[in-house]
């Protein structure tokens, strides 16, 4: 038997009304996209002509802009959207081959609730379900929970392991076969099918089983974002998909060496993780397109805007006292997002950028790789950061919506598909199969070294 050629995996990561801060006020996005489920479904539809591996809904439970009043709020455009599990169930019944991913809070919702909603999810999708696991980094969201501000990063993954812990134990509450619906026998499961939880920790107690039978993946695939050390060690434990953000081919390849070493640290296949870094690509037939396809979204941002979007991937650290035309200080730290931080702060000190130089070329892609060019420049770049270890396939993030979506598919997919880098059909009907992920057994989760934070890998 020959051994089968490595290819990239793509997520499509659609923020509507586009990935760039200011897509909103483009002559061809859906303003109202977030709430327009049809808008939706035709953007799902690409994303699966397109052979995507997944359709990528990223959410927050509040408004998490960090706006001063109402003026600067309505400058923003963005913050308006369906539940995204709410919204991938209505998506399922549309499509049958794409994966169905969206971001739930380990911080702000309850182990129980999580385990049967994205079960549901998976059978309702026959088996394309996916979790973004995060732990919310901003005090908006505590504050519609009963908080003044959010816990502080260490408690946060303090609960989000013990919150696996419980999810992936409600997951295995049935065999697979337990359900025989047996009308002669009068028997509607197997009693030795049933595992009762029982479990009782720091953070939860639930004694189970899950009221949903055993997800057709096993498990929902698991993905996870945060780049801390406490993230890449929950990454290393959990995930078996990893978005980052990179500016660099050095700074993706150090990321993705270290993340697969500290997988196999905890005995994991470093196979069984897929690394994918988010990438904002403006496509043009020729460069000069491109060029001004990216121009005309520059012209849109609001400095307003484009300041709060600083200081909302700076931790919401407050430089407005700050000249801007002079360099970003240096930091407080943040009980946001600390990989994020340190990004946006090394790619200033970096590239020696004034804050409204750094705010301005963050705009777009805030902190993931930008690329701009012809769809050889872009597949050029996917190419070089999968080939040397640097990443498994990308996060797709287009500008504007629907048409950098359109350009992506159109242009750039078939460009990949002639080299060889990606595929022309998909080879399963479930996202692990067209992920390469393995189906896990009853208990798989429950066999691994629990973490209690970050470990210590030997180079």
């Amino acid at each position: 038997m020959g051994v089968t050629r490595r290819t990239l995996r793509l997520g499509a990561f659609l923020l509507t009304p586009g990935y760039h801060v200011a897509s909103w006020r483009h002559p061809t996005a859906r303003a109202d996209g977030g709430l327009d489920f049809a808008h939706y479904r035709e953007l799902l539809h690409t994303a699966e002509r397109g052979r995507f591996d997944m359709f990528f809904v990223a959410d927050g439970v509040g408004i998490r802009t960090p706006y001063r009043d109402a003026d600067e709020l309505s400058r923003w455009g963005r913050f308006l959207q369906f539940d995204p599990l709410t919204l991938l169930s209505a998506l399922a019944v549309h499509t049958t081959h794409i994966g169905l991913a969206a971001t739930a809070s380990t911080t702000y919702n309850e182990p129980f609730h999580i385990a049967r909603k994205f079960a549901s999810i998976d059978h309702l999708s026959a088996g394309r379900a996916a979790w973004n696991i995060v732990t919310s980094v901003t005090d908006a969201e505590a504050r519609n929970f009963n908080r003044d501000s959010q816990p502080d990063h260490t408690a946060r993954y303090q609960r989000a392991r013990e919150f696996m812990e419980v999810v992936t134990g409600l997951w295995d509450s049935w065999d697979d076969d337990a359900f025989g619906y047996d009308k002669e026998a009068g028997r509607y499961f197997e009693p030795d099918g049933m595992h009762v939880l029982d479990h009782k920790g720091e953070h939860f107690s639930v004694r189970g089983p899950l009221n949903v039978a055993r997800p057709p993946q096993g498990y929902p695939v698991l993905i996870q974002a945060g780049a801390s050390a406490d993230g890449q060690d929950f990454a290393a434990r959990w995930a078996e998909v990893v978005f980052t953000a990179a500016q660099t081919l050095d700074e993706a390849r150090t990321f993705y060496r270290g993340m697969k070493r500290q997988a196999a640290a905890y005995g994991r296949d470093p196979g069984q993780m897929k690394v994918m870094p988010g990438l904002f690509p403006v496509v043009g037939r020729t460069r000069a397109e491109a060029e001004d396809k990216y121009a005309v979204l520059q012209e849109l941002v609001d400095p307003v805007v484009g300041l709060g979007l600083l200081t909302q991937l700076l931790g919401d650290v407050d430089i407005s006292g700050c000249p801007l035309d002079g360099p970003l200080p240096e930091l407080p730290p943040t009980q946001g997002s600390t990989s994020r931080q340190q990004l946006v702060y090394d790619k200033a000190r970096r590239e020696g950028l004034t804050i409204k130089e750094l705010y301005r070329s963050l705009t777009g892609g805030r902190g993931h790789r930008i690329v701009i060019g012809t769809p050889e420049d872009v597949a050029d770049l996917m190419e070089e950061w999968f080939t040397d270890e640097a990443a498994d396939g990308f996060n797709v993030m287009p500008p504007v919506l629907p048409q950098g979506l359109d350009d992506f598919v159109d242009l750039v997919v078939p460009e990949l598909q002639r080299r060889g880098l990606f595929r022309t059909e998909y080879e399963s009907t479930t996202l692990r199969g067209n992920l390469g992920l393995d189906r896990p057994a009853r208990g798989a989760a429950a066999e691994l070294p629990l973490s209690t934070g970050p470990v210590q890998v030997q180079e």
